[in-house]
Protein backbone atom coordinates (compact mmCIF):
# COMPACT_ATOMS: atom_id res chain seq x y z
CA UNK A 1 0.00 0.00 0.00
CA UNK A 2 1.04 3.48 -0.70
CA UNK A 3 1.38 5.79 2.00
CA UNK A 4 -0.95 8.18 2.52
CA UNK A 5 0.38 11.34 1.85
CA UNK A 6 0.21 14.42 4.32
CA UNK A 7 -0.30 18.27 3.57
CA UNK A 8 1.66 19.41 6.99
CA UNK A 9 4.52 20.93 5.21
CA UNK A 10 8.31 20.99 7.01
CA UNK A 11 8.59 24.52 7.57
CA UNK A 12 10.76 24.19 10.87
CA UNK A 13 13.76 25.65 9.48
CA UNK A 14 11.66 28.78 8.72
CA UNK A 15 10.83 29.59 11.86
CA UNK A 16 13.58 31.97 13.82
CA UNK A 17 14.39 31.56 17.33
CA UNK A 18 11.71 33.50 19.16
CA UNK A 19 12.99 36.39 20.68
CA UNK A 20 13.62 36.52 24.71
CA UNK A 21 11.92 39.69 25.80
CA UNK A 22 8.12 40.40 25.38
CA UNK A 23 5.08 38.27 25.19
CA UNK A 24 6.31 34.42 23.51
CA UNK A 25 2.65 33.71 22.76
CA UNK A 26 2.64 37.26 20.82
CA UNK A 27 6.23 36.26 19.09
CA UNK A 28 4.83 32.57 18.28
CA UNK A 29 1.79 34.28 16.77
CA UNK A 30 3.59 36.95 14.67
CA UNK A 31 6.19 33.92 13.30
CA UNK A 32 3.28 31.65 12.11
CA UNK A 33 0.82 34.52 10.73
CA UNK A 34 3.97 35.40 8.83
CA UNK A 35 4.97 31.98 7.18
CA UNK A 36 1.31 31.38 6.57
CA UNK A 37 1.09 34.96 4.67
CA UNK A 38 4.28 34.14 3.24
CA UNK A 39 2.50 30.88 1.81
CA UNK A 40 5.06 28.06 3.73
CA UNK A 41 2.36 27.15 5.54
CA UNK A 42 0.06 27.02 2.86
CA UNK A 43 -3.96 27.04 3.19
CA UNK A 44 -5.25 23.34 4.57
CA UNK A 45 -1.68 22.73 5.99
CA UNK A 46 -2.30 20.78 9.64
CA UNK A 47 -0.50 22.77 11.81
CA UNK A 48 1.92 20.59 14.91
CA UNK A 49 0.07 19.82 17.88
CA UNK A 50 0.38 22.71 21.06
CA UNK A 51 2.21 20.36 22.74
CA UNK A 52 5.06 19.68 20.10
CA UNK A 53 4.92 23.10 19.32
CA UNK A 54 5.44 24.05 23.13
CA UNK A 55 8.62 21.51 22.98
CA UNK A 56 9.78 22.67 19.91
CA UNK A 57 10.64 26.24 21.39
CA UNK A 58 10.93 26.22 24.31
CA UNK A 59 7.65 27.55 25.08
CA UNK A 60 4.85 26.75 28.23
CA UNK A 61 2.25 24.97 26.03
CA UNK A 62 -0.24 27.51 27.58
CA UNK A 63 1.62 30.25 25.30
CA UNK A 64 1.25 27.59 22.23
CA UNK A 65 -2.33 27.34 22.58
CA UNK A 66 -2.74 31.37 23.21
CA UNK A 67 -0.58 31.76 19.67
CA UNK A 68 -3.26 29.16 17.92
CA UNK A 69 -6.36 30.83 19.73
CA UNK A 70 -4.87 34.39 18.24
CA UNK A 71 -4.24 32.70 14.93
CA UNK A 72 -7.97 31.59 14.50
CA UNK A 73 -9.48 34.51 15.88
CA UNK A 74 -8.17 36.75 13.28
CA UNK A 75 -9.00 34.24 10.69
CA UNK A 76 -5.64 32.39 10.03
CA UNK A 77 -6.43 29.19 11.20
CA UNK A 78 -9.49 26.99 11.82
CA UNK A 79 -9.70 24.77 14.86
CA UNK A 80 -11.54 20.76 13.86
CA UNK A 81 -12.51 19.04 16.90
CA UNK A 82 -10.36 16.19 16.94
CA UNK A 83 -8.62 16.37 14.06
CA UNK A 84 -6.21 19.44 15.30
CA UNK A 85 -5.32 23.03 14.12
CA UNK A 86 -5.15 23.94 10.20
CA UNK A 87 -4.33 26.67 8.00
CA UNK A 88 -7.95 28.25 7.09
CA UNK A 89 -8.85 27.66 3.48
CA UNK A 90 -9.43 31.20 2.91
CA UNK A 91 -6.58 33.51 4.20
CA UNK A 92 -7.15 36.98 4.73
CA UNK A 93 -5.15 39.37 2.48
CA UNK A 94 -2.58 41.83 3.80
CA UNK A 95 -3.84 45.08 3.03
CA UNK A 96 -1.90 48.90 4.45
CA UNK A 97 -4.02 50.37 6.90
CA UNK A 98 -6.39 52.64 6.00
CA UNK A 99 -8.33 55.48 7.55
CA UNK A 100 -11.87 55.29 8.69
CA UNK A 101 -14.50 55.40 6.21
CA UNK A 102 -16.99 58.28 7.31
CA UNK A 103 -20.26 57.30 5.24
CA UNK A 104 -22.74 59.73 4.38
CA UNK A 105 -26.51 57.98 4.42
CA UNK A 106 -29.20 58.69 6.03
CA UNK A 107 -28.31 55.25 8.32
CA UNK A 108 -25.18 56.85 9.53
CA UNK A 109 -23.45 59.69 8.83
CA UNK A 110 -20.05 60.31 10.23
CA UNK A 111 -18.25 63.55 11.45
CA UNK A 112 -16.49 66.57 9.53
CA UNK A 113 -13.06 66.84 9.73
CA UNK A 114 -12.22 69.44 12.08
CA UNK A 115 -14.84 68.34 14.82
CA UNK A 116 -13.91 67.91 18.17
CA UNK A 117 -13.76 64.70 20.21
CA UNK A 118 -12.50 62.15 17.36
CA UNK A 119 -10.22 59.52 18.31
CA UNK A 120 -7.22 58.09 16.56
CA UNK A 121 -7.43 54.71 17.04
CA UNK A 122 -5.53 53.57 13.71
CA UNK A 123 -6.04 49.50 11.99
CA UNK A 124 -3.58 48.28 13.83
CA UNK A 125 -4.88 48.82 16.99
CA UNK A 126 -8.01 48.11 16.17
CA UNK A 127 -6.91 44.79 14.60
CA UNK A 128 -5.05 44.10 18.14
CA UNK A 129 -8.09 45.11 20.37
CA UNK A 130 -10.56 42.99 18.33
CA UNK A 131 -7.92 40.06 18.87
CA UNK A 132 -7.80 40.39 22.40
CA UNK A 133 -11.84 40.76 22.70
CA UNK A 134 -12.18 37.38 20.47
CA UNK A 135 -9.62 35.70 22.83
CA UNK A 136 -12.31 36.36 25.98
CA UNK A 137 -15.10 35.56 23.90
CA UNK A 138 -13.61 32.31 22.84
CA UNK A 139 -12.94 31.31 26.55
CA UNK A 140 -15.02 33.45 28.75
CA UNK A 141 -14.15 33.92 32.23
CA UNK A 142 -16.01 33.08 34.68
CA UNK A 143 -16.64 36.52 35.89
CA UNK A 144 -18.08 37.65 32.34
CA UNK A 145 -21.58 35.47 34.16
CA UNK A 146 -22.61 37.37 36.92
CA UNK A 147 -22.25 40.98 38.82
CA UNK A 148 -19.41 42.41 39.10
CA UNK A 149 -17.71 44.89 41.56
CA UNK A 150 -18.59 48.56 41.07
CA UNK A 151 -14.89 49.45 41.29
CA UNK A 152 -14.67 47.59 37.92
CA UNK A 153 -12.26 44.76 37.77
CA UNK A 154 -9.21 44.81 39.37
CA UNK A 155 -7.16 43.20 36.95
CA UNK A 156 -7.56 46.80 35.26
CA UNK A 157 -7.28 48.91 38.10
CA UNK A 158 -3.91 47.73 38.57
CA UNK A 159 -2.75 48.40 34.84
CA UNK A 160 -4.43 51.66 34.92
CA UNK A 161 -2.73 53.07 38.39
CA UNK A 162 0.24 51.58 36.93
CA UNK A 163 0.18 53.90 33.95
CA UNK A 164 -1.07 56.92 36.07
CA UNK A 165 1.73 56.44 37.87
CA UNK A 166 5.02 56.31 35.38
CA UNK A 167 3.00 58.67 32.39
CA UNK A 168 1.17 61.37 34.74
CA UNK A 169 2.90 60.99 38.06
CA UNK A 170 -0.51 60.28 39.69
CA UNK A 171 0.18 59.02 43.73
CA UNK A 172 -2.60 55.83 43.91
CA UNK A 173 -3.20 52.43 44.32
CA UNK A 174 -5.35 49.95 42.51
CA UNK A 175 -8.31 50.50 45.32
CA UNK A 176 -8.34 54.11 44.38
CA UNK A 177 -9.26 53.49 41.13
CA UNK A 178 -12.57 53.60 39.98
CA UNK A 179 -13.61 52.56 35.94
CA UNK A 180 -16.65 54.26 34.52
CA UNK A 181 -17.94 54.75 31.07
CA UNK A 182 -16.20 58.09 30.20
CA UNK A 183 -15.72 61.44 32.21
CA UNK A 184 -19.46 62.54 31.88
CA UNK A 185 -20.42 59.33 34.42
CA UNK A 186 -17.56 59.90 35.67
CA UNK A 187 -18.04 63.83 36.48
CA UNK A 188 -21.76 62.44 37.37
CA UNK A 189 -20.66 59.55 40.34
CA UNK A 190 -18.00 62.91 42.21
CA UNK A 191 -21.01 65.17 42.07
CA UNK A 192 -23.98 62.53 43.73
CA UNK A 193 -21.13 61.88 46.27
CA UNK A 194 -19.37 65.05 47.33
CA UNK A 195 -21.54 67.59 46.44
CA UNK A 196 -25.60 68.41 47.13
CA UNK A 197 -28.46 71.03 45.38
CA UNK A 198 -27.55 74.04 45.63
CA UNK A 199 -23.98 74.01 46.72
CA UNK A 200 -21.11 76.92 45.18
CA UNK A 201 -19.07 75.06 42.48
CA UNK A 202 -16.37 77.02 40.30
CA UNK A 203 -15.94 76.29 36.48
CA UNK A 204 -12.83 77.62 34.66
CA UNK A 205 -14.62 80.39 32.55
CA UNK A 206 -14.64 79.19 29.59
CA UNK A 207 -15.44 76.07 30.13
CA UNK A 208 -15.51 72.70 29.24
CA UNK A 209 -19.65 72.99 27.81
CA UNK A 210 -20.69 69.44 29.55
CA UNK A 211 -19.23 69.60 32.71
CA UNK A 212 -20.98 72.49 33.36
CA UNK A 213 -24.04 70.67 31.54
CA UNK A 214 -23.98 67.94 34.58
CA UNK A 215 -23.21 70.54 37.36
CA UNK A 216 -26.48 72.45 35.88
CA UNK A 217 -28.64 69.98 36.18
CA UNK A 218 -27.41 68.66 39.77
CA UNK A 219 -28.64 72.07 41.10
CA UNK A 220 -25.25 73.27 41.62
CA UNK A 221 -24.54 77.18 42.01
CA UNK A 222 -22.13 77.90 39.26
CA UNK A 223 -19.77 80.41 39.63
CA UNK A 224 -17.12 81.18 36.63
CA UNK A 225 -13.38 81.70 37.12
CA UNK A 226 -11.64 83.94 34.70
CA UNK A 227 -8.84 81.86 32.48
CA UNK A 228 -5.61 83.74 31.84
CA UNK A 229 -2.08 82.56 30.52
CA UNK A 230 -1.40 81.25 33.85
CA UNK A 231 -5.03 79.31 33.97
CA UNK A 232 -7.91 79.46 36.39
CA UNK A 233 -7.80 82.62 38.75
CA UNK A 234 -7.80 81.40 42.85
CA UNK A 235 -8.01 84.81 43.90
CA UNK A 236 -10.74 85.77 41.88
CA UNK A 237 -12.64 82.70 42.59
CA UNK A 238 -12.12 83.17 46.33
CA UNK A 239 -13.34 87.10 45.45
CA UNK A 240 -16.73 85.77 43.99
CA UNK A 241 -17.52 82.68 45.77
CA UNK A 242 -15.41 82.48 48.94
CA UNK A 243 -17.39 79.27 50.27
CA UNK A 244 -17.37 77.26 47.56
CA UNK A 245 -17.71 73.04 47.60
CA UNK A 246 -16.15 72.29 44.93
CA UNK A 247 -13.66 73.57 41.47
CA UNK A 248 -13.53 71.82 38.03
CA UNK A 249 -10.27 72.33 36.26
CA UNK A 250 -8.71 71.08 33.24
CA UNK A 251 -4.48 71.90 34.66
CA UNK A 252 -2.58 70.63 32.07
CA UNK A 253 -4.61 71.70 29.46
CA UNK A 254 -7.48 73.74 29.80
CA UNK A 255 -10.63 72.98 27.83
CA UNK A 256 -10.67 75.18 25.61
CA UNK A 257 -8.14 77.67 25.50
CA UNK A 258 -5.41 75.27 26.39
CA UNK A 259 -3.02 77.06 28.30
CA UNK A 260 -1.41 75.31 31.16
CA UNK A 261 -1.96 76.07 34.81
CA UNK A 262 1.02 77.41 36.64
CA UNK A 263 2.36 75.73 39.67
CA UNK A 264 2.18 78.73 41.79
CA UNK A 265 -1.66 78.57 40.95
CA UNK A 266 -1.95 75.28 41.95
CA UNK A 267 -0.35 75.34 45.15
CA UNK A 268 -3.05 77.89 45.61
CA UNK A 269 -5.90 76.07 44.74
CA UNK A 270 -5.11 73.07 46.61
CA UNK A 271 -4.47 75.49 49.91
CA UNK A 272 -7.66 76.64 49.20
CA UNK A 273 -9.43 73.52 49.22
CA UNK A 274 -7.78 72.24 52.65
CA UNK A 275 -8.87 75.51 54.21
CA UNK A 276 -12.62 75.45 52.50
CA UNK A 277 -12.75 71.17 53.04
CA UNK A 278 -13.87 71.71 49.38
CA UNK A 279 -12.61 69.27 46.49
CA UNK A 280 -10.95 69.73 43.16
CA UNK A 281 -11.72 67.95 40.26
CA UNK A 282 -8.87 67.29 38.03
CA UNK A 283 -10.19 66.54 34.20
CA UNK A 284 -6.95 64.92 32.99
CA UNK A 285 -8.86 64.56 29.21
CA UNK A 286 -5.79 64.48 26.49
CA UNK A 287 -2.39 64.51 28.12
CA UNK A 288 -0.78 61.70 26.32
CA UNK A 289 -0.60 63.85 23.31
CA UNK A 290 2.31 66.75 23.97
CA UNK A 291 4.51 67.00 21.17
CA UNK A 292 7.14 69.41 22.96
CA UNK A 293 8.73 69.73 26.45
CA UNK A 294 8.87 66.88 29.01
CA UNK A 295 4.97 65.28 30.41
CA UNK A 296 2.86 67.17 32.69
CA UNK A 297 2.38 66.33 36.20
CA UNK A 298 -0.85 65.76 37.83
CA UNK A 299 -2.06 68.46 40.16
CA UNK A 300 -3.16 65.28 41.97
CA UNK A 301 0.57 64.60 42.49
CA UNK A 302 1.33 67.64 44.62
CA UNK A 303 -1.52 67.18 46.57
CA UNK A 304 -1.18 65.34 49.63
CA UNK A 305 -4.28 66.45 51.90
CA UNK A 306 -6.87 64.24 49.71
CA UNK A 307 -8.97 67.04 48.12
CA UNK A 308 -7.98 66.32 44.55
CA UNK A 309 -10.31 63.97 42.49
CA UNK A 310 -8.49 62.86 39.52
CA UNK A 311 -10.51 62.14 36.26
CA UNK A 312 -9.30 60.57 33.14
CA UNK A 313 -10.50 58.67 29.99
CA UNK A 314 -9.57 56.09 27.12
CA UNK A 315 -12.60 57.96 24.71
CA UNK A 316 -9.54 60.60 23.79
CA UNK A 317 -6.53 58.32 23.11
CA UNK A 318 -7.97 54.90 22.00
CA UNK A 319 -11.76 55.61 21.23
CA UNK A 320 -15.03 57.40 22.32
CA UNK A 321 -17.26 54.34 21.56
CA UNK A 322 -14.81 51.88 24.13
CA UNK A 323 -16.55 53.43 27.34
CA UNK A 324 -13.89 53.51 29.53
CA UNK A 325 -12.94 55.92 31.82
CA UNK A 326 -11.52 56.38 35.42
CA UNK A 327 -11.78 57.98 38.74
CA UNK A 328 -8.55 58.43 41.47
CA UNK A 329 -10.63 59.10 44.59
CA UNK A 330 -8.81 59.85 47.64
CA UNK A 331 -8.96 56.87 50.23
CA UNK A 332 -11.65 58.83 52.03
CA UNK A 333 -14.27 59.01 49.84
CA UNK A 334 -13.75 55.25 47.75
CA UNK A 335 -16.78 53.84 50.06
CA UNK A 336 -19.34 56.80 49.49
CA UNK A 337 -18.98 56.68 45.88
CA UNK A 338 -19.06 52.92 45.31
CA UNK A 339 -22.13 52.99 46.66
CA UNK A 340 -23.58 55.75 44.35
CA UNK A 341 -21.96 53.50 41.70
CA UNK A 342 -23.62 50.25 42.83
CA UNK A 343 -27.06 51.86 43.13
CA UNK A 344 -26.90 53.17 39.70
CA UNK A 345 -25.17 51.20 36.49
CA UNK A 346 -23.28 48.48 38.64
CA UNK A 347 -20.49 48.22 37.38
CA UNK A 348 -18.55 48.04 33.59
CA UNK A 349 -18.48 45.68 31.24
CA UNK A 350 -16.11 43.15 32.12
CA UNK A 351 -15.64 41.53 28.41
CA UNK A 352 -14.31 45.60 27.23
CA UNK A 353 -12.61 45.41 30.63
CA UNK A 354 -10.43 42.22 30.46
CA UNK A 355 -9.65 42.89 26.60
CA UNK A 356 -8.18 46.64 27.35
CA UNK A 357 -6.27 45.20 30.70
CA UNK A 358 -4.34 42.59 27.94
CA UNK A 359 -3.72 45.86 25.80
CA UNK A 360 -1.98 47.65 28.49
CA UNK A 361 -0.07 45.10 30.11
CA UNK A 362 1.12 43.51 27.16
CA UNK A 363 2.72 46.59 25.43
CA UNK A 364 -0.23 47.94 22.66
CA UNK A 365 -0.98 51.12 24.52
CA UNK A 366 2.10 52.59 24.67
CA UNK A 367 3.31 51.41 21.13
CA UNK A 368 -0.81 52.67 19.44
CA UNK A 369 0.38 56.09 21.88
CA UNK A 370 3.74 56.93 19.58
CA UNK A 371 2.11 56.08 16.36
CA UNK A 372 -1.04 58.13 17.18
CA UNK A 373 0.87 61.33 18.44
CA UNK A 374 2.68 61.10 15.36
CA UNK A 375 -0.20 61.29 13.32
CA UNK A 376 -2.28 63.72 15.27
CA UNK A 377 1.13 66.09 15.19
CA UNK A 378 1.24 65.48 11.45
CA UNK A 379 -2.39 66.93 10.99
CA UNK A 380 -1.99 69.45 13.42
CA UNK A 381 0.90 70.85 11.21
CA UNK A 382 -1.27 70.19 8.00
CA UNK A 383 -4.67 72.80 9.36
CA UNK A 384 -1.97 74.96 10.79
CA UNK A 385 -0.23 75.29 7.08
CA UNK A 386 -3.83 75.13 5.55
CA UNK A 387 -5.25 78.09 7.52
CA UNK A 388 -2.00 79.95 6.90
CA UNK A 389 -3.26 83.59 5.35
CA UNK A 390 -6.82 82.87 6.05
CA UNK A 391 -7.17 86.17 8.79
CA UNK A 392 -7.79 84.09 11.29
CA UNK A 393 -5.33 83.96 14.01
CA UNK A 394 -3.57 80.55 14.66
CA UNK A 395 -1.45 79.46 17.00
CA UNK A 396 0.53 76.24 16.84
CA UNK A 397 -0.57 74.35 19.84
CA UNK A 398 2.32 71.82 21.59
CA UNK A 399 -0.65 69.68 23.57
CA UNK A 400 -3.98 68.20 23.09
CA UNK A 401 -6.17 67.30 19.95
CA UNK A 402 -7.50 71.13 18.70
CA UNK A 403 -6.69 74.79 18.59
CA UNK A 404 -8.40 77.83 18.94
CA UNK A 405 -8.35 80.54 15.98
CA UNK A 406 -9.06 84.15 16.67
CA UNK A 407 -11.49 86.09 14.59
CA UNK A 408 -11.07 89.73 13.29
CA UNK A 409 -13.09 92.24 15.07
CA UNK A 410 -16.85 92.47 14.55
CA UNK A 411 -17.33 89.05 13.10
CA UNK A 412 -19.29 86.32 14.96
CA UNK A 413 -17.74 82.87 15.43
CA UNK A 414 -21.59 81.50 15.97
CA UNK A 415 -22.03 82.98 12.11
CA UNK A 416 -18.75 81.51 10.77
CA UNK A 417 -19.22 77.92 12.72
CA UNK A 418 -22.70 77.82 10.83
CA UNK A 419 -21.14 78.52 7.75
CA UNK A 420 -18.23 75.67 7.69
CA UNK A 421 -20.45 73.25 8.03
CA UNK A 422 -21.84 73.84 4.75
CA UNK A 423 -18.35 73.51 3.53
CA UNK A 424 -17.68 70.28 4.71
CA UNK A 425 -15.78 71.26 7.78
CA UNK A 426 -16.90 71.18 11.48
CA UNK A 427 -15.75 74.30 13.79
CA UNK A 428 -17.13 74.88 17.01
CA UNK A 429 -18.18 78.71 18.37
CA UNK A 430 -15.91 79.69 21.17
CA UNK A 431 -18.15 82.42 22.65
CA UNK A 432 -20.91 79.98 24.21
CA UNK A 433 -18.47 78.52 26.12
CA UNK A 434 -17.94 81.32 28.55
CA UNK A 435 -20.03 81.38 31.86
CA UNK A 436 -19.45 85.05 33.19
CA UNK A 437 -16.89 86.68 31.54
CA UNK A 438 -17.23 88.78 28.36
CA UNK A 439 -17.23 86.17 25.69
CA UNK A 440 -14.07 86.02 22.70
CA UNK A 441 -14.87 85.45 19.63
CA UNK A 442 -12.75 82.45 18.32
CA UNK A 443 -13.28 78.85 16.86
CA UNK A 444 -12.45 75.63 18.14
CA UNK A 445 -11.36 73.34 15.79
CA UNK A 446 -10.22 69.79 15.95
CA UNK A 447 -7.03 67.78 14.15
CA UNK A 448 -7.62 64.07 15.14
CA UNK A 449 -9.36 61.54 13.75
CA UNK A 450 -8.90 62.23 10.39
CA UNK A 451 -5.58 61.57 7.76
CA UNK A 452 -3.21 64.79 7.66
CA UNK A 453 -4.01 65.38 4.02
CA UNK A 454 -7.96 65.16 4.09
CA UNK A 455 -8.04 67.44 6.65
CA UNK A 456 -5.73 70.26 5.22
CA UNK A 457 -7.69 70.28 1.95
CA UNK A 458 -10.78 70.47 3.68
CA UNK A 459 -9.63 73.45 5.62
CA UNK A 460 -7.80 74.93 3.25
CA UNK A 461 -11.58 74.57 0.47
CA UNK A 462 -13.06 76.01 3.92
CA UNK A 463 -10.36 78.76 4.41
CA UNK A 464 -10.82 79.75 0.88
CA UNK A 465 -14.22 80.83 1.32
CA UNK A 466 -13.82 83.31 4.41
CA UNK A 467 -13.92 87.17 3.38
CA UNK A 468 -13.06 89.34 5.52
Amino acid sequence: MKKSRTNSPDWSASVPVLPKAGPRRLALYRELRRLIEGGTLPPGAKLPTTRDLATRFGLSRGAAVAAYEMLVADGFAEARVGAGTYVAAAVPTRAAPQPPVLRNSREETGPLPGALGCSAADARTIQVFRTLLNRHLMQPSPRHFHYAEPAGSLELREEVAAYLRAARGVNCTAEQVVLTSGTQQALDLVIRTVLKPGDPVWVEDPCYPMARVALAAAGMRITGVPVDAEGIDPEEGMARAPHARAVYVSPSHQFPLGVTLSMRRRLALIDWAVRNDAFIIEDDYDSEYRFAGPPLSSMQGIDAQGRVIYVGTFSKVLMPGLRIGYLVLPPALCAALLDVRARTDRFPSTLAEGALAEFLREGHFAAHVKRARRRVRQARDSLVAALDGSGLEVTRPEQGLHLVAGLPDGVRDLDISTAAARHGFAVRALSPMYVDAAPRQGLVIGFSGFPADVLGETARRWAASLRF
